[in-house]
């Protein structure tokens, strides 16, 4: 008999193990999905279309505070783990509750759900959300474009609308995030790539996505989500570390995966770290993967007008994920805010309104920043009426996107950009082009 699977997730790789390993497979029978870190992902169903022949009607996809229950109704033999970013404590505490149901708890692993290409991969991968992957990325894109290689760029996924229409998702213009109607996250992910000129890849059905990518570029740069490990198996694997959370490259699932995997490590942000945190990155990384290369890199912030930020009281808007269950307590805006002379950081709590308050009690940790949360229409009005309701003189914008694109700022504003600089030489550009070599070889 078949066996019954729940898989839990947070609409991402969750998708990828079942298309990877279990679409198929009549020795399984997936009963439900689980939902958690994302709002609005549950109460769907992972269409038919999909889900393949085995799933006629498709399958469910509920709460994650459900998983008791769904183990019992559906009588589940295995739960399957499968979202990032989480302690390593945390996943054992879910395997505890699993187990105590009554299932086999399951992690699957790199080999049972990598894919492989017939075009270099390179993977970028990371620690923790926020170390810095997307700006490495765009960082490597350079290289291969001046090495005289045609990129294509594919992003973990952010499939949080109609699944069946984002199986396979290609942006190469701005007017593409309109009709794919993205959320503030994902044009945070896409918007930069797109500025630079390189097609970004993105969806649900990751192997039709790689097979299409193949067909337009001469190498596939993996942009990875979260701390996730890659869903394509790579030539060049770079994991990217960040020294303001010095210890969490052994402590968070699966960062230290990538910590494992990689062939390079980037310690990111070091021109605003402490050096005693950047020795014990590099010590710990060293004691996990002693082969790998390390690449020492600063993340210097640019502000388009300083004048909005000195001796002014300023509101901070940083990157949604990295301030929820990314963990940071500041961002860029922050270094922006302190190395230009801001006044005062003005804490948004008094001001949020509608959705935003659930956010804050769900995360009180973010402290007196301001998230780009937009997972929705109603989400992005109640940003902005946040940001117009807070009694302050200037708003800082750290995410990588103009947010005065989608929202109405009643007040002025600057952004805050920022980008990889490396301080090691041979740098990633030698790295990169051995690897190109010997794949041509």
């Amino acid at each position: 008999m078949a066996r019954n699977v729940i898989i839990m997730g947070a609409a991402g790789r969750d998708f990828h193990n079942f298309n990877v390993f279990f679409r198929n497979r009549k020795e399984y029978n997936v009963v439900a999905f689980t939902a958690t870190q994302i709002p609005y992902i549950e109460d769907r169903r992972y269409p038919a279309e999909l889900a393949g022949k085995l799933y006629p009607d498709g399958i469910p996809i509920y709460p994650e505070e459900m998983l008791p229950e769904l183990i019992k109704k559906y009588a589940a033999d295995i739960v399957v783990f499968s979202y990032s970013d989480v302690s390593h404590s945390y996943v054992m505490q879910k395997a505890a509750l699993v187990n105590a149901c009554g299932a086999d708890f399951w992690l699957l692993g790199a080999r049972q759900t990598m894919l492989s290409s017939c075009r270099p991969v390179i993977a970028v991968c990371a620690v923790r959300t926020g170390c810095g992957k997307s700006q490495t990325t765009r960082y490597v894109c350079e290289i291969l474009k001046e090495l005289g290689k045609k990129v294509a760029v594919v992003r973990h996924p952010m499939p949080y609308g109609n699944l069946a229409k984002q199986a396979l998702q290609k942006f190469e213009t701005f007017e593409d995030l309109d009709k794919h109607k993205c959320t503030i996250e994902e044009r945070e992910e896409y918007e930069p790539h797109l500025a630079r000129g390189n097609v970004v890849f993105a969806g649900v059905d990751y192997e039709r996505i790689l097979r299409e990518a193949e067909r337009c570029a001469d190498v596939i740069v993996w942009d990875g989500g979260n701390n996730d490990y890659s869903f394509y198996k790579a030539d060049l694997y770079i994991t990217v570390a960040d020294p303001h959370r010095a210890g969490h490259e052994l402590h968070y699932y699966p960062g230290t995966t990538n910590v494992m995997l990689a062939d390079v490590f980037v310690i990111n942000k070091e021109d605003t770290a402490k050096p005693a945190c950047i020795k014990t990155v590099e010590e710990n990384l060293k004691r996990l993967n002693p082969k790998a290369k390390i690449i020492h890199a600063n993340s210097p912030v640019s502000v388009q007008n300083q004048s909005l930020i000195k001796n002014k009281r300023v509101l901070v808007i940083e990157d949604g994920p990295t301030l929820t269950h990314g963990g940071m307590k500041y961002g860029a805006g922050i270094v922006a805010a302190k190395k230009f002379g801001a006044k005062e950081i003005v804490d948004p709590r008094p001001y949020l309104k509608g959705e935003l308050k659930s956010t804050f009690e769900k995360y009180p940790e973010i402290g007196t920043l301001l998230p780009a949360m937009g997972y929705s229409k109603e989400q992005i009005a109640d940003l902005e009426a946040t940001i117009n309701a807070c009694d302050c003189d200037s708003v800082i914008i750290a995410t990588p996107i103009d947010l005065g694109r989608l929202v109405n700022i009643n007040k002025p504003y600057t952004r805050v950009t920022y980008e990889l600089e490396e301080k090691t030489k041979p740098g990633l550009r030698e790295i990169i082009s051995d690897m190109l070599n010997r794949k041509v070889k």
